[in-house]
């Protein structure tokens, strides 16, 4: 029942999409997918993605595009990659032999490709290639959602914007998943510093569909931008009921409202967000958005001279697993805030040396060559922070600041790193690197003023005689 509104082989032609398959419950289900991950939610009523992926295999096997949206979105959730799993591996390669033996469109073609080369770890290729068919068929939301998670990867801000604003007038309402496309609009507007329009499509989403998850989550980070804290945890509360239920984001909302609770000093209440919706989030989905939010909140709240007891030890069997993916430096740089939260000295050496090895392979891997640069200093940086060589950490990270957004996530997600550098800078014993946390901290001030976190630091400080 709940398949019936969902577009067969005609609709889809009608779209000026067409899908390579004569089997209409295949097209149905690869709508089914699609809107799904659009909608970053588990529908129960469609069997949620995974029996939809599966059903979607039976209804027709030899459909390329299911093979494609199957395979992408292992990709796309950063937890596994091709070198390390031999399923994965042997499914893109069926994929691409079938696209090869199939009369496909141009379109199909320009699919299988760009997941092929995201799978090599050549995700500009893949952006371009997935470009290329928005130009041609700007209606295409496969195309459009793997290109903004792949721009967010490598911390592309402006083309994570750019790419929405060029179709968002081809967008028309009687689109299936049209109000959609405002609130993945509004993320890159906000990342790029353009509040008040990113809150004003967020909204506009909102109104037209209040359990859009991800257009609430702009809103969240346009409250954290701007320091606004009782209007952030206000509209939390408020929310909440409707996006509770989004199961592939409701975890990373849940962070976000934890953060104006670090920010406010509350940290008892975070703690309770944590304990109630991160952590068993991450233990019943494993997914790295989870696990890098599980790890991103404790660290902060060490950072901020909390105890964190013995939580660590709930995440490291998680993170563990990942030590040798190297699939993302920001996940990588979250994997290491557990094994060194949990004293792991093992699986620390472990990420590090094979972090190592990638940073040093040949090969067309953007996240291997930027490892190098960026991702060895950053994953040391920590490293000697947790060991008490502060000074060590402030000249390892110092130099790379402005780099860190190369390794992706959104502003609020590597605002981590900026708090380590203050507080490692703070802790110092050289006066001249002492003098760095001021510096920081006056930009800061600057940048998001009002932030009682910043205030805190600033206290702190001040009373090391730092702020004359």
């Amino acid at each position: 029942a709940a398949l019936a509104s969902l577009r067969d082989c005609q609709a889809w032609k009608d779209a000026g999409l067409p899908l390579s398959t004569t089997s209409n419950e295949a097209c149905k289900l690869f709508d089914a997918t699609l809107t799904q991950y659009v909608k970053w939610t588990n529908d129960k009523t469609l069997g949620g993605l995974d029996g939809c992926l599966s059903k979607l295999k039976e209804a027709d096997p030899t459909f390329t595009m299911g093979h494609v949206i199957a395979n992408g979105l292992l990709l796309i959730g950063t937890g596994t990659s091709v070198r390390l799993d031999p399923e994965l591996a042997q499914a893109l390669k069926t994929m691409v032999e079938m696209s090869e033996a199939q009369p496909l469109t141009q379109r199909e073609r320009l699919h299988v490709s760009a997941v092929e080369m995201f799978a090599e770890g050549n995700f500009l290729k893949a952006c371009d290639l997935w470009e290329q068919i928005l130009r041609d068929h700007p209606t295409d939301m496969l195309a459009l959602k793997f290109s903004h998670d792949a721009y967010f990867y490598l911390g592309f801000q402006e083309q994570m914007r750019d790419s929405v604003a060029r179709v968002y007038p081809f967008w028309t309402p009687d689109i299936p998943l049209s109000s959609y496309v405002k609130g993945i609009y509004s993320f890159g507007l906000m990342e790029t510093n353009f509040y008040d329009q990113a809150e004003k499509l967020a909204k506009e989403a909102l109104s037209l569909n209040p359990t859009d998850a991800w257009s609430v989550h702009t809103i969240a980070h346009i409250h954290e931008m701007k320091a606004e804290i009782k209007d952030g945890l206000e509209f939390m509360q408020r929310s909440e009921p409707n996006w509770k239920d989004s199961d592939m984001l409701a975890c990373h909302n849940y962070w976000h409202w934890a953060l104006y609770l670090i920010e406010k000093g509350d940290y008892e209440a975070a703690l309770t967000i944590y304990d109630n919706h991160i952590l068993p989030s991450l233990q019943t989905s494993g997914t790295m958005l989870d696990v890098v939010d599980s790890c991103s909140m404790l660290y902060r709240l060490q950072l901020e001279g909390v105890p964190v007891g013995e939580r660590w030890q709930d995440v490291l069997p998680v993170t563990q697993k990942h030590s040798r993916d190297h699939v993302l430096l920001f996940n990588d740089a979250h994997f290491l805030m557990a094994s060194l939260g949990a004293r792991d000295t093992r699986t620390t050496q472990e990420l590090l040396s094979t972090l190592q090895e990638a940073s040093e392979s040949p090969g067309g891997n953007y996240q291997h060559r930027l490892a190098r640069d960026v991702g060895v200093p950053l994953c040391q940086a920590l490293v000697e922070a947790e060991s008490g060589n502060a000074d060590r950490a402030v000249e390892l990270l110092l130099p790379i600041r402005y780099r860190l957004i190369q390794i992706g996530g959104s502003n609020a997600q590597r605002d981590v790193f900026s708090q380590l550098l203050i507080h490692a800078a703070l802790n110092c014993t050289s006066s001249a690197r002492r003098n760095v946390a001021r510096s920081l901290l006056m930009e800061r001030d600057a940048l998001k003023p009002g932030s009682p976190l910043t205030e805190r630091l600033i206290r702190k400080a001040a009373a090391r005689h730092l702020m004359q």
